[in-house]
């Protein structure tokens, strides 16, 4: 009985440790850099970038601006340089907003 549980330890082990030293793999079309329009650029800065780092710089610019509606904070009010962006909408949901981004990037 002693032997068999050291071997499944030893399997354990030996799982750990081939798991350990792979290489960790990326998604790389999560991070592949996206050519981003004039409108979003003026937003976020120049591009390419990755989705995720586009949609990071967006939240901050957000926030350093206080554009988040203060009763519902789901929604977000635009200004100037958002507008574009956004369609032409005044106001957007956190939700759309994220679809509204994708057609400027490509």
């Amino acid at each position: 009985m002693l032997y068999k549980v050291k071997c499944a330890i030893i399997i354990v082990e030996a799982i750990l440790l081939i798991k350990k030293n792979m290489p960790k793999k990326s998604n790389s079309a999560f991070m592949k850099p996206l050519k981003l329009s004039a409108d979003l650029e003026a937003v976020v800065g120049k591009g390419p970038m990755p989705r995720s780092e586009v949609v990071k710089k967006l939240w901050a610019y957000i926030k350093k601006n206080n554009l988040q509606d203060p009763k519902n904070k789901r929604n977000i009010v635009a200004d100037a340089k958002l507008k574009p962006v956004f369609g032409g909408k005044a106001v957007v949901n956190m939700f759309e907003m994220t679809k509204l981004v994708s057609k400027h990037l490509s």
